[in-house]
């Protein structure tokens, strides 16, 4: 893991996406099992389990979201 994607995890897990804490996404309520993992410069991961079908998966977190922690415009 190279400086800047520590750096980008870090302040992921400072905006609340870290281990053993819940969000809404997609319009579903995941809870997050692993750290954010950086898999590409736009594309984080995070091992998440869904509340309602209880299913664990990697969520993708969404682009507006990797920007804004990177320090970066909204891709919107």
């Amino acid at each position: 893991m190279t400086k800047k994607q520590a750096s980008l995890c870090e302040r992921l897990k400072q905006m609340g996406f870290r281990q053993e804490n819940q969000m809404r996404l997609y319009g579903k309520i995941f809870e997050f099992r692993g750290d954010p993992v950086v898999l590409e410069d736009n594309l984080v991961v995070m091992e998440a389990i869904e509340r309602r079908s209880g299913r664990l998966s990697r969520v993708r977190l969404p682009l507006p979201i990797v920007n804004m922690a990177r320090g970066g415009r909204s891709a919107v």
